[in-house]
């Protein structure tokens, strides 16, 4: 089971390009696609879902072209996107019962799964509450159900936890890495944190490249020594991030505790300390300033 990307585009108008020369090869586990609300993430992901066709290159499906063949995917494709829409007035079994009659599923395979789906999604106890009264996160369950409804080998989630709490966050992030298995999954972002508690593989991408890809332990081998700490006054805050890559910072008696990724020791006084992921995704998508 294989998904390859090779030098994908897609121009909106003549000279805009929402992505462009994209190349990936994506297999089993969970793919963190990684970077900056505008940098071409979604329109990745619609290509993929067979939703918008590319301007440029090919995308194939244990190699059939879908771009050609698009059903060869869409068969075994699970989508939610960013913005998932539901029927306040129905049900989330009636909701399910509905998407299931859209995906040519029969009634007693779609009645079992959707059973089943309830159960995995932890919504079995409000299947019968009208979706209107869900929260943020109930309604991303009932997304992530529909979108599993034909059991895919191929799951593709774009930006789902915005808007939801600490709490939903974790157990959707959660959900997805049980459903990881023999399936590639997609998971599409800005948050880090979201990347960094599931991605097996992850993808960095900006203004409609395709920056750096990586298993997360490779990409913060290529940070070691390369993240910075020391202790500033506050009045030098700000000529310090004119200067470097600050990702992070914590207030302290004696001033500010700055953390800052740079190749070469940015003082005297800052000390090496061990990268995460988020002094990775701000070295590449910053350029490796």
């Amino acid at each position: 089971m294989k998904l390859t990307i090779n030098n994908l585009g897609k121009e909106y108008k003549r000279g805009f390009w929402g992505l462009k020369d994209f190349s990936l090869e994506i297999k089993p586990g969970i793919l963190g696609l990684l970077g900056p609300n505008g940098a071409g993430k979604s329109t990745f992901m619609r290509m993929l879902a067979t939703i918008t066709k590319p301007t440029d290159g090919s995308i194939k499906w244990n190699d059939v072209d879908i771009i050609k063949s698009p059903d060869t995917l869409r068969d075994v494709l699970g989508y939610l996107p960013q913005d998932f829409g539901v029927y306040p007035n129905l049900n989330a079994i009636e909701f399910l019962e509905y998407m299931a009659a859209i995906k040519g599923l029969d009634a007693s395979t779609a009645k079992k799964r959707i059973d089943e789906l309830l159960q995995i999604v932890n919504l079995k106890d409000a299947a019968k509450r009208p979706l209107g009264g869900y929260s943020g996160g109930m309604k991303q369950r009932v997304g992530i159900a529909q979108a599993l409804l034909n059991d895919p080998q191929l799951l593709i989630v774009d930006e789902p936890t915005v808007g939801l709490d600490p709490e939903e966050r974790v157990r959707f992030r959660n959900l997805l890495s049980d459903l990881s298995g023999e399936r590639i999954v997609i998971l599409s972002t800005h948050i880090v944190s979201d990347v960094e508690a599931t991605a097996t593989h992850i993808a960095l991408v900006d203004k409609g490249k395709l920056l750096h890809e990586a298993a997360p332990e490779s990409l913060l081998s290529e940070l070691e020594g390369k993240v910075w700490e020391w202790t500033i006054q506050s009045d030098d805050l700000p000529a310090l991030k004119s200067k470097h890559i600050v990702s992070g910072t914590i207030r302290k008696s004696d001033g500010v505790q700055v953390r800052v990724v740079s190749g070469n020791q940015p003082t005297a006084e800052s000390r090496s300390v061990s990268p995460n992921l988020e002094d990775a995704y701000l070295y590449f998508i910053g350029g490796k300033q």
